[in-house]
């Protein structure tokens, strides 16, 4: 996913879709320990759309604490 997606969603959401892709890195990373992951690409895009949830959320609240 784009940041951009991620940029306009509510905290919320944000905090629901991190803990989302937090299960499916988990299981991402259970299913490369016992050879089933066919893609291991997978689990480095969901590394970084995970940091990109982390960078929108800390944007929000540095936008809220200034106004």
């Amino acid at each position: 996913m784009q940041f951009t997606e991620f940029a306009d969603m509510p905290a919320k959401e944000l905090k629901k879709k991190a803990a989302e892709l937090r299960k499916e890195l988990f299981e991402a990373r259970m299913k490369n320990s016992m050879g089933q992951l066919a893609n291991t690409m997978t689990i480095r895009g969901l590394r970084k759309d995970i940091a990109r949830v982390h960078t929108a959320l800390s944007q929000q609240t540095r936008t809220k604490a200034k106004g």
